[in-house]
């Protein structure tokens, strides 16, 4: 039987700013080679290799993936909105920048705030919470204001949906998963619909763009689609299904909001980019949210 929690403890947060650590780079990694690796045969690559490595992973611990446990419904629609979400990711990651993709990606928790409590009462947000949440993406929003002050084109503006859709679609998955009977599945089992889905839709689609297949690349993109593969697709989405699982799908919402700002640290660190006042406020804004979404009731 699963053991829910109904607060974050002390391993839930080590592993969720992990994560989040992770994801902010991941913006990083997936730009920096979009001109290189065309975006959907990189997704692909990316995919078809997790969905091998968690294979194997299941084999040698003994996880059964093809036992019918009345999850194949859920699991097949949690792949397909997990599928659309990285196509629009990495589509939209070429027609806009890391930092406005990634402001409107992080949509994904309002989704979530905003319908999980009509599934699971539990789970609803009281005044305080939500004025966290809004503080959270306030701060986000500041962060990457400097973004906005240009003017944006056509294909900006493309990226810029696709890159809201991606978000939309992030806070269906995670409610699919944690309102169906995925919520009881093994986390390698809910993993594997998501992955082997997208490793079947990103070639098709990538095909049928007609993007140009090669292994031919250079070590720092094959650095990057390897951090991508083994630490994106595999292990931290792994530790996000089995989260899932065991604590509040709206708490672990909440600190998705670290991942932007981590991506501007990154920034900072390995691109050279000035640490700003607004960097300095968002983090202090994010950090205020994440407290007041998970402060306990009295």
């Amino acid at each position: 039987m699963t053991t829910r929690h109904d607060h974050l403890d002390r391993l839930a947060i080590g592993l969720l700013i992990a994560c989040c650590a992770f994801w902010g780079l991941q913006q990083i990694l997936i730009k920096s080679i979009v001109d290189e690796v065309p975006p959907l045969w990189q997704a692909s690559l990316r995919f078809v290799v997790a969905t091998g490595l968690l294979g194997a992973w299941c084999a040698l611990r003994g996880v059964r993936l093809f036992a019918k446990d009345g999850t194949l419904g859920a699991g097949l629609l949690a792949g397909t909105l997990f599928a659309g979400e990285f196509v629009c990711i990495y589509l939209g990651l070429r027609d806009t920048t890391a930092s406005r993709l990634t402001v409107f990606l992080y949509t994904s928790p309002f989704v979530v705030a905003l319908l999980m409590p009509r599934i699971m009462p539990s789970e609803k947000l009281r005044g305080v919470q939500w004025a966290g949440l809004a503080i959270a993406f306030a701060a986000v929003v500041v962060a990457f204001s400097e973004a906005f002050t240009g003017s944006v084109t056509a294909k900006g503006l493309r990226g810029d949906a696709l890159a809201l859709a991606a978000g939309t679609l992030w806070g269906l998955t995670t409610i699919v998963i944690r309102a169906s009977a995925l919520g009881s599945a093994s986390a390698e089992k809910t993993l594997f619909y998501q992955v082997a889905v997208t490793a079947v839709v990103a070639p098709l689609l990538s095909l049928s763009l007609g993007e140009t297949w090669s292994l031919e690349y250079s070590g720092y993109a094959w650095l990057s689609l390897g951090a991508q593969t083994v630490v994106g697709a595999f292990a931290s989405y792994l530790v996000w299904m089995w989260m899932l699982r065991h604590y509040p799908a709206t708490q672990m919402a909440s600190f998705t909001f670290l991942t932007p700002v981590f991506a501007l640290v990154f920034g900072v660190a390995l691109l050279g980019e000035p640490l700003t006042v607004r960097l300095v406020l968002a983090l202090a804004g994010v950090a205020v949210g994440i407290v007041l979404v998970n402060r306990r009731k009295a």
